[in-house]
């Protein structure tokens, strides 16, 4: 399938393409051995909707776009649609399937620290959708550069990314910052830590 020049066979002859797919084969790499864990730790259907779960966390919940990079790498090669598009999209899906979990599989989330931590994050708008807010501004300027990727040969014909690197690179460390912190304080109320001790 040939779409805006671009061909899954000849992704490997340019620099900037063959980086792109190496990524995404890593990332469905990554995927898969989740998957295959998750339902030998559980069962099949378990395994299927905590994927679902967790690929959605780090849809929402990152300042990249790696977890919806692959859906968006793809349907860009395939159909020639700008992942900056279909990333629209993927958000659109980790909502929505969020909504039918807490609606209709709420105790699924309880299966693992991520989940309960997304489930938290989720169900208090006030201050934790902060984090989705970030992770959805470094998220889509990260897509922003993929596409870039994808429409150059070379790093250095990388204008987009050259002009707001520095921008990008204050999101993604805030964003990551925040969600680490909120992560360590959540770890800590779990165990019973009154938080005040801390301050």
């Amino acid at each position: 399938m040939v779409a805006m020049g671009l061909s899954f066979l000849h992704l490997h002859r340019v620099e900037t393409h063959r980086e792109t797919l190496y990524k995404f084969l890593s990332l469905l790499g990554v995927l898969v051995a989740y998957f295959a864990y998750l339902s030998f730790e559980f069962d099949l259907s378990t395994g299927l909707y905590l994927t679902a779960i967790t690929w959605s966390f780090f849809v929402l919940c990152t300042p990249v776009a790696d977890a919806g990079f692959l859906l968006d790498f793809p349907i860009r090669i395939l159909f020639g649609v700008r992942m900056v598009v279909t990333e629209i999209l993927v958000w659109a899906l980790a909502i929505v399937i969020n909504i039918a979990g807490l609606l209709f599989f709420a105790d699924v989330y309880g299966q693992t620290f991520l989940t309960q931590l997304f489930k938290e994050i989720l169900l208090n708008p006030y201050p934790y959708w902060s984090i989705i807010l970030l992770s959805g501004l470094g998220t889509f300027l990260s897509i922003y550069f993929g596409d870039e990727m994808l429409d150059v040969r070379k790093h250095k014909d990388c204008v987009k990314y050259h002009q707001h690197r520095f921008k990008y690179r204050f999101v993604f460390i805030g964003g990551f910052l925040l969600l680490i912190i909120w992560a360590y304080y959540y770890m800590l109320g779990q165990m019973g830590i009154d938080f005040s001790v801390l301050t």
